[in-house]
C-alpha cells in the first residue's frame, strides 16, 4: 500500500433540500456535504446567532454551484 489516497469525489450535480431547521446540500449520490442551519424567530436566531431561512438557502445554494462554478481537477 502507498499511503496516498485517491481524492473523494463528489458528483455532480448538487442539489439543496429543506429539513426542519436547516438546508442540507447533496451530492448526485445522496452523500450530505453541507448543512446550513437557519432560525426565523429573531430572539432565538440572536442568541443562537443563526441565520433567517432567506439567507441560509441562498448560502445552501451558492454552496451547490459550486461544481458549476470551480474548474475541473
Amino acid at each position: 500500500m502507498s499511503g496516498k489516497q485517491e481524492p473523494r469525489r463528489l458528483p455532480a450535480p448538487w442539489r439543496v433540500e429543506e429539513i426542519a431547521a436547516a438546508y442540507l446540500v447533496v451530492d448526485a449520490m445522496g452523500r450530505r456535504i453541507a448543512h446550513v442551519y437557519f432560525e426565523d424567530e429573531k430572539s432565538r436566531r440572536d442568541i443562537a446567532n443563526l441565520l433567517t431561512k432567506d439567507e441560509a438557502r441562498r448560502v445552501a445554494r451558492a454552496i451547490a454551484r459550486l461544481p458549476e462554478i470551480l474548474p475541473k481537477a
